[in-house]
């Protein structure tokens, strides 16, 4: 993470591509392989990369519940 790129966003390899975009291609049902096609300066160790990352943000956190009324 840069301040002086993407806002300070998490980035791929520090490119301004940010993960939650990459993220955001996958969840939408776009393959590893599709992913590569379109965006050729990325490798595939970044998209787990990306995954590790992510877990790794949720892994402690906590997210309260509440019970429904």
């Amino acid at each position: 993470m840069d301040p002086d790129i993407c806002t300070g966003k998490p980035c791929i390899r520090g490119i301004r591509f940010p993960v939650s975009s990459l993220l955001a291609y996958l969840s939408s049902g776009m393959t590893y392989d599709g992913l590569l096609s379109e965006f050729p300066f990325l490798e595939r160790d970044d998209m787990f990369d990306a995954l590790s990352f992510s877990s790794e943000m949720l892994h402690d956190t906590f997210f309260p519940l509440h019970k429904a009324a």
